[in-house]
């Protein structure tokens, strides 16, 4: 297959995805090997189709009819592209989990994340993702949906989650996803696991 056909069947996949999409060079290794893919990836970021936002990670822009430019790219998918580069299990932790579930419209300096990998920081424009590590015990037996609701309820707090919170969280997944959220954390602390149980009432 000649180079310009690997083009098309990136440029293809990278059609379907949502704009502010990010990737990573082993998000396309199932196409052609990594040497191929790291030449297409360069042509294409050359091209304007992505845009390369750190080392090895690149995104599908998004434009911002606000500022009529292109926006700065989205942390938590330049956090989950940087997770899958090395197969790491990540899970927001903070005032990054209420904003990515929509309980926060504060947008965080620092996106900080537990992760099975090292302790690291990679800025970002004017923003940081930050990796804490965790063990990979601590993490495991979990989706990453459970680990993003238990780290969401202790950001707000014991005794300080209201109504609308709780529906907010209801919301953010489906009747499976919470089936198995409620499953999943049974192990966690008494008080969270009470407080998942009034949000999986389905």
């Amino acid at each position: 297959m000649d180079a310009k056909s690997y083009i098309a069947q990136m440029e293809e996949r990278i059609d379907r995805a949502q704009s502010g999409s990010a990737f990573t060079l082993s998000d396309f290794t199932d196409l052609m090997d990594y040497e191929t893919a790291k030449k297409s990836i360069s042509r294409l970021e050359k091209k304007g189709t992505l845009r390369r936002v750190l080392r090895g990670i690149y995104d599908k822009p998004r434009y911002s009819n606000l500022l009529r430019e292109q926006a700065v790219p989205d942390p938590d998918r330049v956090a989950h592209a940087i997770a899958r580069n090395y197969n790491w299990a990540i899970s927001p932790q903070g005032e990054t989990s209420l904003n990515v579930l929509g309980l926060s419209t504060q947008v965080p300096a620092d996106w900080s994340y537990y992760s099975s990998g090292p302790t690291k920081e990679y800025p970002l424009y004017e923003l940081s993702i930050k990796f804490l590590h965790r063990s990979n015990r601590e993490m495991r037996g979990m989706s990453s949906n459970t680990l993003l609701m238990i780290q969401a309820i202790k950001a707000i707090g014991q005794y300080k989650i209201t109504d609308k919170e709780i529906m907010i969280l209801r919301k953010s997944f489906t009747t499976e996803e919470l089936t198995l959220i409620l499953q999943e954390g049974q192990n966690t602390t008494r008080w969270i696991y009470e407080v998942i149980k009034e949000i999986c009432k389905i």
